[in-house]
């Protein structure tokens, strides 16, 4: 076939020369970059505001070429006579570039990536989608590449190309509905934005990576390539303790923190500490306290602050308001070295529909669904992931990984879980659709956790994830194979609420409400749980917990260390949200700081003195760990005086060799001489009382107790109690 040169030079399709310029060719491959034409080498370049172009052998620095204008628009092209690796020599009005050509470069993701995509079993999309440095035929850069399956067209815009769509449009990989582009001399730090046209040919918003792995902190909104040099981590040792115990069933006290709110620095605008001073402040204070493990509201990117983070749209960015990706590593190894889990909330139920995210992500309904009956949160005005989908399983699954992985976070607490589950939830009849059955269960959702706790247990074998669903769905965290979602552990929300309830009436009505404190025992053990004292009970109006307490500031005081008591006795994995420690009057206030001048008030610091000396108990004695899970290690001694508001549970470890009884007196009224059966003979020690001095108590005197052979409660031994008022005291025996 005999080729004109002029046409060659110019484009064959003389058509797609225009749509091109305009940013509306779906193709650039096919016109840019070196094309062979028989013995004819033709190079197409596309530099809006350049004015002269250079084809230079990369080798030698020869001029192959001076490319000429073909279109007004930036489209330059020219014969170069050699099939030599070569570069583009920019003259711009300011400078002049040299850099290879993007167009040159081949597809760079694989054909198993492709379909592992499209499956919704590529796992490690944060080391495959988005912006990934690299080195290509001994050329660094980034590759960028995006899921928008119904684009018209993609490209990459950032700071390198003065965030012009028109300068870096992407290649198609059809089977995957993938765009990909390797921009070469591009390094970790860039900032960058995809820009999309819709089906129809429509200008989206530019829109941030969906699996960007850094973000700039709100209100900015660009994604930043990451870097992938591996981080130096030095908790070998750690990861494998977590990985070889599988059970969980040691002392677990979760501090759970806002990071944005735990300490501000007043001096520097209010300004929250960043990850190496949390590094130097939070963990040797959660350390001090005794807290096996620091559980922080979510820190993935998200625009607005006030949503705590549970909107987020950077599912695998840390956020850039307390540093680095790096930063963050940094402060998952020192707390490892410390001794200390780290806990992550994690959001797959919804997200925010801020046009520069996920929303109609390439024009449609990609990420969530397309009708509102099941796509759209009224409570939250957020949208909803389509689960049915499997690139969307995939990709939160990927996320997930992404903490535990690479992060070596060590668990997951998944958020509204019960959002997820029903169909239904927070929706009027009409509202919904019902699932392939008729029912109101969301099926795709129950199959989303159950392949995500097989995967996340297959692969992280030294994370556990923990679930925040409100309702009775059986077997939360029943096995997979046993027909259960697979969790580890899920949050007792009957239990906070009924034990504080009771504890907010007058303790002259308790009686009244005694099954308050212990209708949770006739469920303790359907499921493993944590006993949550969470964020959610101090905002929005609810005040304090120490607001929450009948009575004047003593009684205040002593009803909460009381209620710590009970809860640190009862059965549960526990969980107590930052302020709660040192009993912070005021709600919580995200825009503030804990307020850590209540510390110079003696009553006020025994609150925390007795957190602290909670946790070391409960992590001392394996009689208050072993009925965590197991109901042989829990019995009730005395569950039914709600004439005087008594409590008595009885603990024990597993080899039955010592006990822990944990007597609560929910009254302002000392009982003098109270007789409570035990299960053996001997000398019972209190190894701690709620109403010490120490912590702020009157010091009514609890003394050791020798059990008598006097029967008691259905026991043969029995001891005589003086039970303090509005106080817990743990007593314990050993063989």
């Amino acid at each position: 076939m005999r080729y004109e040169r002029t046409d060659l030079v110019i484009g064959t399709v003389r058509e797609g020369l225009q749509a091109l310029v305009d940013g509306r060719h779906g193709d650039p491959f096919s016109i840019l970059g070196r094309h062979q034409y028989g013995d004819l080498t033709v190079v197409r370049a596309l530099l809006p505001g350049a004015i002269t172009v250079w084809v230079v052998e990369a080798d030698t620095g020869k001029v192959l070429a001076e490319l000429e204008t073909i279109h007004e628009g930036g489209l330059f092209a020219g014969v170069t006579g050699s099939t030599a690796p070569y570069l583009f020599r920019i003259e711009w009005p300011d400078a002049v570039q040299e850099t290879e050509d993007p167009y040159s470069f081949p597809p760079l993701l694989g054909d198993l990536d492709l379909h592992l995509i499209g499956q919704g079993t590529h796992y490690d999309l944060g080391r495959t989608l988005g912006a990934i440095p690299m080195e290509v035929d001994g050329v660094s850069g980034v590759r960028f590449s995006v899921w928008a399956p119904n684009a018209q067209r993609v490209s990459v815009v950032g700071d390198f190309n003065a965030w012009d769509g028109r300068r870096h449009p992407m290649r198609l990989r059809q089977q995957a509905g993938v765009w990909e582009l390797f921009i070469p001399r591009l390094t970790h730090g860039e900032r960058y934005k995809f820009e999309l046209l819709d089906g129809n040919g429509n200008l989206l918003p530019q829109k941030a990576d969906p699996v960007a792995r850094a973000s700039e902190a709100a209100p900015s909104t660009a994604s930043i390539v990451a870097s992938s040099k591996p981080f130096r981590w030095t908790d070998a040792g750690w990861m494998a303790r977590q990985r070889a115990d599988r059970t969980r069933e040691g002392a677990m006290s979760i501090y759970e923190v806002h990071l944005g709110s735990w300490l501000r620095v007043s001096e520097e605008g209010n300004r929250p500490l960043d990850w190496v001073e949390l590094s130097q402040r939070l963990i040797p204070y959660v350390q001090n306290l005794g807290f096996t493990h620091i559980e922080m509201l979510p820190i993935m990117e998200h625009p607005f602050g006030g949503s705590w983070g549970y909107q987020p749209l950077g599912l695998f960015a840390p956020t850039g308001r307390h540093g680095t990706p790096e930063d963050f590593a940094y402060f998952v190894d020192r707390c490892h070295e410390a001794g200390i889990g780290v806990i992550l909330d994690w959001v797959p139920a919804h997200f925010p529909t801020d046009v520069w995210g996920l929303a109609r992500f390439d024009g449609t309904a990609l990420y969530e669904h397309e009708d509102p009956r099941e796509g759209f949160h009224k409570d939250w005005n957020t949208l909803i992931y389509n689960l049915g989908r499997n690139e969307v399983k995939g990709f939160l699954i990927a996320s997930a990984l992404e903490w535990l992985e690479h992060f070596h976070v060590d668990g997951l607490r998944v958020d509204a879980v019960a959002s997820m589950l029903y169909r239904d939830y927070s929706r009027n009849e009409g509202e919904w659709i019902p699932n392939r059955y008729g029912g109101r269960e969301n099926l795709e959702a129950v199959e989303f956790f159950k392949h995500l706790n097989s995967i996340i247990h297959d692969r992280c074998p030294h994370a556990f994830t923990a679930a925040e669903e409100s309702t009775a769905w059986p077997g939360v965290t029943n096995r997979v194979e046993n027909g259960g979602l697979g969790f580890d552990f899920k949050w007792n929300m009957g239990w906070m609420h009924d034990t504080l309830h009771y504890m907010s009436d007058d303790p002259v009505y308790r009686k009244y409400h005694h099954g308050g404190m212990t209708f949770g025992m006739i469920y303790a053990y359907s499921e493993r749980f944590i006993l949550p004292l969470s964020h959610d009970e101090v905002v929005h109006g609810k005040g304090s917990l120490f607001g929450k307490m009948p009575g004047d500031h003593w009684q205040k005081l002593a009803n909460l260390r009381a209620y710590y008591g009970f809860m640190w006795g009862h059965p549960g994995k526990k969980l107590l949200f930052m302020g709660g420690e040192l009993a912070q009057e005021t709600e919580w206030n995200h825009d503030g700081s804990v307020v850590w001048d209540l510390l110079d008030s003696p009553a006020h610091a025994g609150v925390q003195r007795l957190i602290r000396d909670l946790n070391r108990l409960y992590a001392q004695e394996p009689a208050l760990q072993y009925g965590d899970l197991h109901h042989e290690g829990f019995e009730w001694a005395v569950a039914d005086d709600a004439e005087n508001s008594v409590y008595g549970m009885l603990r024990s470890a597993a080899d039955r060799r010592s006990h822990i009884l944990i007597a609560s007196n929910m009254t302002p009224v000392p009982r003098h001489g109270y007789r409570m059966g035990v299960p053996a003979g001997g000398r019972w020690e209190v190894v701690l009382n709620t109403d010490a001095a120490s912590y702020g108590g009157s010091n009514f005197g609890q003394t050791d107790a020798w059990a008598e052979h006097v029967p008691s409660h259905g026991r043969d031994h029995s001891i005589l109690l003086d039970l303090p008022p509005l106080a817990t005291v743990f007593l314990r025996w050993r063989e």
